[in-house]
């Protein structure tokens, strides 16, 4: 088993759409993280705002706003439109609204550009997942998988440190990190090329043959709803953690990069692994593990404030969300028939950022009525049941 994930893995560095596919799934890291060390200073840039507490912390998952509501329309897009099209458009998008909190006045026509900026990523996101379906299958589409995580976070460990750095200077010179996604362009111009597309009447009997009712609807949107509650979960580091630190005595934007620095490179590291330790536990037991090492992560996070727990709090939580991630779009892209790729991903898509909208709004008043410590132990307590189910899950199939 190990061989043959080491080669799906060289096929797949050898294949140029791959690594192409691969940088742009950096650029859905970037559009939420990114400005995370940046927060505390922008509150103090708009303290005359009378919502800048709230809008400050909004900034961060703003995106995940339109991309919940419009990623299933993208979706179809993707499927009726075409992959290509549609991919090089949400790049371009991207980099014009990514950038724009480096000019814009305010904070509420910041938050709208972020509003903007998640049209974008629901075209990128949507696109490229429905490619990996359409290029890749098997092994090297299961590597693909975890290798896509892998560059979410090495890309979102690059650009994070070097937003701490430069929000240090200025709060809004974090904003200029959305324009590194030009690079992206060229490679990706170059390479991606438009999939075979499928006649109406070879669409409808592949419904037929794969009885495209219930049979993947159902458990598919399982793994809707859970995707949408892991990333609740991991999405209160890069909206709370800042504030947290800020609360511990800690306030420096460098600290708190490094710190989300440490939950990306873990992340991306262990998501390498992802198809070997998959294909030696399989799916049910990379949930009970990833879902372990998440509440591990956050009971670190109780026993603060040395930072060198923080360190090793978000060390764990980068890498449970790492294991998990993949486990999502391996199995979508195994159940979805191939004319309902686009749709498929979309809605997984717009799964991930309900979450990551809903844990702001979640997160806070919990910290409001129980401080950090009870936010934590209560994720610790629902991440430790989820581990316990899936483990038992495992238990039973090897039995």
């Amino acid at each position: 088993m190990t061989s043959v994930a080491g080669a799906a893995q060289t096929t797949v560095w050898r294949d140029r759409r791959a690594v192409a596919l691969l940088m742009a799934a950096t650029l859905t890291v970037m559009a939420n993280a990114t400005i995370s060390p940046a927060l505390p200073g922008l509150q103090r840039l708009f303290a005359d705002d009378p919502h800048a507490a709230m809008l400050t912390r909004l900034l961060v998952p703003a995106p995940s706003l339109s991309i919940a509501l419009l990623a299933p329309l993208a979706g179809l897009a993707v499927d009726r439109l075409g992959r290509r099209f549609l991919l090089l458009a949400g790049i371009l998008l991207f980099v014009v609204s990514g950038s724009a909190g480096l000019y814009l006045p305010d904070l509420p026509t910041i938050f709208l550009s972020r509003i903007v900026l998640g049209v974008a990523v629901a075209l990128i996101m949507t696109a490229q997942t429905a490619l990996i379906g359409d290029y890749f299958s098997g092994e090297t589409r299961t590597a693909l998988t975890g290798l896509q995580i892998s560059a979410r976070n090495f890309g979102g460990l690059l650009f994070i440190l070097l937003a701490g750095s430069v929000a240090a200077i200025s709060p809004r010179l974090a904003f200029g990190v959305y324009g590194l996604a030009v690079l992206v362009l060229p490679l990706t111009w170059m390479t991606i090329v438009e999939p075979r597309r499928t006649s109406p009447k070879q669409q409808s009997g592949q419904e037929t043959r794969t009885g495209d009712g219930a049979h993947w609807r159902l458990p598919f949107l399982g793994l809707v709803a859970l995707q949408s509650m892991t990333n609740m979960f991991f999405f209160i580091m890069p909206t709370q953690l800042p504030f947290f630190l800020d609360a511990q005595g800690f306030h420096s934007a460098t600290l708190t990069g490094m710190t989300l620095g440490v939950l990306m490179l873990t992340g991306g590291c262990l998501a390498l692994l992802y198809t070997r330790i998959q294909c030696a536990i399989n799916y049910a037991g990379v949930f009970a593990l990833g879902y372990a090492a998440m509440a591990a992560g956050f009971l670190l996070l109780v026993l603060s404030p040395p930072v060198f727990l923080s360190f090793a709090g978000a060390a764990s939580i980068g890498a449970g969300y790492a294991l998990v991630s993949p486990t999502f779009v391996a199995l979508t892209l195994h159940l979805a028939p191939p004319h309902r790729r686009g749709l498929a991903s979309g809605i997984l898509t717009a799964s991930v950022f309900i979450g990551q909208f809903c844990s702001p709004l979640l997160s806070t008043p919990a910290v409001s009525g129980f401080g950090y410590d009870g936010l934590f132990l209560g994720v610790v307590v629902v991440l430790t049941t989820m581990a316990t189910a899936a483990l038992s899950s495992t238990v039973m199939r090897s039995r």
